[in-house]
């Protein structure tokens, strides 16, 4: 078997069909260094119950393969599944890195929730990235791109020739991101794609969800900046700013809110890991009420 060349890392995706997240693995294919990215915490809201079948489905890639975690990175602060991202620090010992604007989704959803617990210096990420940050991982190059609009602290991974997007981007066949949570913007949203666009064709694109649209069976995670460019139904062929900002508000005004944003966003600032215990020693969940 040929080995695959430096720049190429491995990319192994998992599916969670509860929350349509997928979740990556990207190694370097010399060292064996890996990085986790947007690991999801399986929550069943209906019984307040967490498990970690999905963590532990990532962590076994890890080991069967031989690899080397060394990271767990977050593209943004998700409105839609809880975050495995503490579990995975807890057991392994590596750090957690996100996007520096994270601080902006923490203080607005630190006062929703009260959570006294989060503030811009308690360290509960480990890493902040600030656009343009590099790093290694083995012998590739991470590159931290800020691209907001979805969320203000929005950042796409770019590891060699493979672009981790997270909710910026959908399939060509889906479009993109909403743009209505509390600091998104579908004029930036737009400027943030434009820029992941200017990258070369065949670098591969790696999105955060996939919903199947009319007239395809198989779920997806795959594409290219390419085709992203020639067939993204909301930005592709060359859309203009304005039309798509026309298109992505009127789209957005009709979206329910995440039915799983109340109880994700307030674990997702604390980088997935549970509100602290009451006296009794029970965690809690909060719903303010009236607040979306």
């Amino acid at each position: 078997m040929t080995q695959a060349a430096p720049s190429i890392p491995h990319v192994v995706g998992v599916f969670d069909p509860a929350t349509h997240t997928i979740s990556y693995v990207a190694a370097d294919p010399v060292t064996g260094a890996a990085a986790i990215i947007d690991p999801v915490l399986d929550f069943d809201p209906a019984a307040a119950r967490t498990s970690t079948v999905s963590v532990d489905r990532l962590l076994a890639i890890v080991a069967e393969r031989g690899w080397r975690l060394e990271r767990v990175l977050e593209t943004h602060a998700h409105a839609d599944h809880l975050t495995g991202a503490d579990v995975i620090r807890v057991r392994t010992g590596v750090p957690i890195g996100i996007g520096e604007r994270i601080k902006q989704v923490q203080k607005t959803f630190g006062d929703l929730f009260e959570a006294r617990d989060v503030t811009p210096d308690a360290g509960v990420f480990d890493e902040t990235y600030a656009d343009g940050d590099r790093f290694r991982l083995g012998e590739l190059e991470v590159e931290v791109l800020h691209t907001p609009g979805h969320t203000p602290a929005c950042v796409s991974y770019r590891i060699g020739d493979a672009l981790f997007v997270g909710d910026t981007l959908f399939m060509p066949d889906y479009g993109t991101a909403r743009c209505d949570f509390p600091g998104g913007d579908a004029r930036t949203l737009y400027r943030s794609i434009q820029r992941l666009l200017a990258l070369p064709d065949e670098t591969r694109v790696f999105v955060g969800h996939d919903y199947l649209p009319k007239g395809r069976e198989v779920f997806a995670w795959e594409t290219t900046v390419g085709a992203q460019k020639a067939g993204n139904i909301h930005i592709g062929g060359g859309r203009s700013e304005d039309d798509f900002v026309a298109m992505r508000e009127a789209r957005d005004a009709t979206l329910s809110p995440p039915q799983l944003i109340l109880s994700a966003l307030q674990i997702n600032i604390r980088a997935g890991a549970l509100p602290p215990a009451e006296p009794s020693g029970r965690r809690f969940l909060k719903t303010p009420l009236n607040a979306l």
